[in-house]
């Protein structure tokens, strides 16, 4: 009986915090495996709905018992796809996972704060819950915001009735609401507040890059991944006053005249399919984002935090190219002396060309530029390190993809970094071999703010012109900034666009 006690108070010992406190009540989470606690959903915010539609995230509401954490929250309202219906969406949606394999509140570990892309439309927290990345000593954490209308609708009553005179970024609020309340809860789970990494993909990223640069955030994160994304460009900014008016734009549109009636809307008619929100962006609105992103960095107003920046080798593979003759009516939009340059350094004289040059195009504007800014600036005007990173190993499995891929494409680092491969290391085991090395570089820099460490390649800090972008193909190797030619020329086209956004 001794004996049976004594195992019986080991096995407890060794399981994870499947139970805990937060600031408002009691929660219970699931046990996964032998060595996961999983939370799947805890409210960090108040639902925003009625009133609080288009206000800024207010505290969840106290409850009494014991909150079972044991299914995902509901999607935020979006447009429907195949595998996401209406019927599995809700405005009520500001709530957030916790993983866990710590088995005390003391433990303190590390922790790694997710915020998931969909051009700031679509996608939910609860794709990914980072389990493989817990498993290897860290609190994962996966947090929603608003999207589409609900997240970034800025209007003239709005920003009225708000305290500080702003409206928008609702969704931007969320993500910081969100960090804070970590901040005042992730000890519970045995994490370590003052140890925290955020890391993003596609829109995610871009929030992370906005985020590094917001007073609003400053403190609650000591340490940035980008996983496809920067909001760097100068092309589609727009300031408070520029998304006030598309927000009237929008409520004529859908034929109402006061906020008061649109708050009265349901949430289909705002987010759902065929809806025209012109504005569907974080804004320059002085409190969250304070001004280009380009240009804070150049003046060096950003957090002197780590970053891993990191992009894919087939990003533009999500679309599925055009003909020759569609390429050069799209090449006639550029201005008379960038033209030619762009159709020199990726050709388009055949259909085939075509087809995989206007995907390279949308690899090196969207993704591959945006990335070498953020690392140049902050190597040029900052003092914390920068790691650059490229994925680009071809698989036969792939998130969003189309046919006729060369590489990784757009989102298929969640894969890696999810486990996916892992599961199949016999039917993938270069994947397999990519997504531990991957895993491991990025839970070493959320423990030490460095991704290097035991049994895995050196990894230096960025210096352009050099072999210090850290490639995922077949292992880990060292390379110069890849696609340096279209980057470069890219460089010097937005340039010219800073130039005449300044006239």
């Amino acid at each position: 009986m001794v004996v049976c006690g004594l195992l019986s108070m080991v096995a407890a010992q060794a399981q994870p915090l499947l139970k805990t406190h937060v600031e408002t009540g009691d929660v219970e989470g699931i046990l996964e495996g032998n060595d996961l606690a999983v939370y799947k959903a805890i409210p960090f915010a108040a639902p925003p709905v009625g009133e609080l539609r288009w206000k800024a995230p207010q505290p969840a509401k106290p409850w009494k018992g014991v909150l079972k954490a044991e299914e995902c929250a509901k999607w935020p309202p979006q447009p429907e796809r195949g595998d996401v219906s209406y019927d599995m969406m809700s405005e009520d949606c500001l709530y957030l996972s916790v993983v866990t394999p710590a088995k005390t509140v003391n433990d303190a570990l590390p922790v790694m704060v997710y915020i998931h892309g969909g051009s700031f439309q679509t996608e939910h927290y609860g794709a990914e819950l980072w389990q493989s990345l817990a498993r290897k000593g860290v609190v994962t954490v996966s947090i929603e915001y608003r999207a589409g209308a609900l997240g970034f609708m800025a209007h003239p009553e709005l920003s009225k009735e708000s305290a500080d005179g702003k409206s928008g970024n609702y969704g931007m609020l969320d993500q910081i609401f969100a960090l804070q309340w970590i901040q005042r809860n992730i000890k519970n789970f045995g994490g370590d507040p003052s140890k925290v990494t955020i890391f993003g993909e596609s829109a995610g990223a871009m929030a992370c890059n906005i985020l590094c640069a917001s007073p609003m955030a400053k403190g609650l994160f000591r340490a940035c991944i980008s996983q496809s994304g920067a909001f760097m460009s100068s092309m589609n900014l727009i300031n408070q006053q520029q998304a006030e008016m598309l927000g009237n734009m929008f409520m004529q549109q859908l034929q109402k005249t006061s906020i008061e009636e649109m708050r009265k809307m349901d949430t289909k008619s705002l987010t759902g399919t065929g809806v025209n929100f012109p504005a569907c962006s974080p804004i320059i609105d002085g409190k969250v984002l304070t001004d280009d992103v380009y240009q804070l960095y150049e003046r060096g107003e950003f957090m002197e935090i780590p970053v891993i920046v990191m992009h894919n080798s087939d990003e533009g593979a999500v679309i599925d190219g055009m003909t020759a003759e569609q390429y050069k009516e799209q090449m006639k939009q550029l201005p008379l002396n960038y033209a030619d340059s762009v159709m020199a350094i990726y050709p388009g004289t055949t259909d085939e060309e075509a087809f995989y040059s206007i995907r390279d195009v949308v690899r090196d504007l969207n993704f591959g530029w945006p990335a070498y800014a953020w690392l140049t600036l902050q190597k040029k005007t900052g003092k914390s390190p920068v790691y650059s990173a490229y994925l680009a190993q071809k698989s036969e499995r792939t998130v969003y993809a189309k046919g006729n891929r060369r590489g990784a494409a757009h989102a298929d680092d969640l894969l890696y970094l999810g486990g996916a491969f892992q599961k199949e290391a016999d039917k993938y085991p270069q994947e397999a071999a990519v997504s531990e090395a991957m895993q491991q570089y990025w839970v070493n820099f959320a423990k030490t703010m460095n991704p290097n460490g035991a049994g895995l390649p050196n990894w230096p800090v960025y210096e352009e012109g050099k072999k210090t972008v850290m490639q995922f193909n077949n292992g880990a190797t060292l390379i110069e900034t890849p696609n340096m030619e279209g980057i470069s020329l890219i460089d010097r086209f937005m340039k010219y666009v800073r130039s005449l956004r300044a006239q």
